[in-house]
């Protein structure tokens, strides 16, 4: 059981139409696709935290530019104790490059189409179609 929250990042990097989602390894949300991201390490941004993961995991590295919005991560078990709680502040990314491999914590990496994410034909985290779109409105 987690006795306190723990903050992590999360990048969202959209281009051309497409959105770079990564299929998560661990818990929470193992198998699922959604943004690349981690823990938030001491005395660091989580606009850096949200770089770094992204290159950790996909190879790409980008520029945050801003945060998108904050998402509660938060998991009971059946007696209602918390098990986990994340709070992830979501950072625009633009201007990604290199070669997209999925490492560390990520099984895959990939850009996907929007509008599939949008459909949600992908088994994904809860709110990344949300997420997308504020990117989507950032960018103009």
């Amino acid at each position: 059981m987690q006795a306190t929250p723990k903050l992590g990042a999360i990048a969202v990097v959209v281009r051309d139409g497409q959105v770079l989602l990564a299929r998560r390894k661990k818990t929470p949300d193992a198998g699922l696709w959604g943004f690349p991201g981690g823990h938030v390490e001491a005395g660091e941004t989580a606009l850096e935290a949200a770089r770094r993961e992204l290159l950790e995991e996909t190879g790409l590295s980008a520029r945050a530019v801003d945060y998108l919005t904050c998402i509660d991560v938060i998991r009971k078990d059946a007696e209602g104790r918390v098990l986990v709680h994340f709070l992830l502040a979501a950072v625009l990314c633009v201007e990604a490059d290199g070669k997209l491999e999925a490492a560390d914590d990520v099984s895959e990496a990939a850009w996907f189409p929007c509008d599939q994410v949008r459909a949600g034909e992908l088994e994904m985290s809860a709110q990344v179609a949300e997420v997308m779109e504020l990117a989507i409105l950032r960018q103009g």
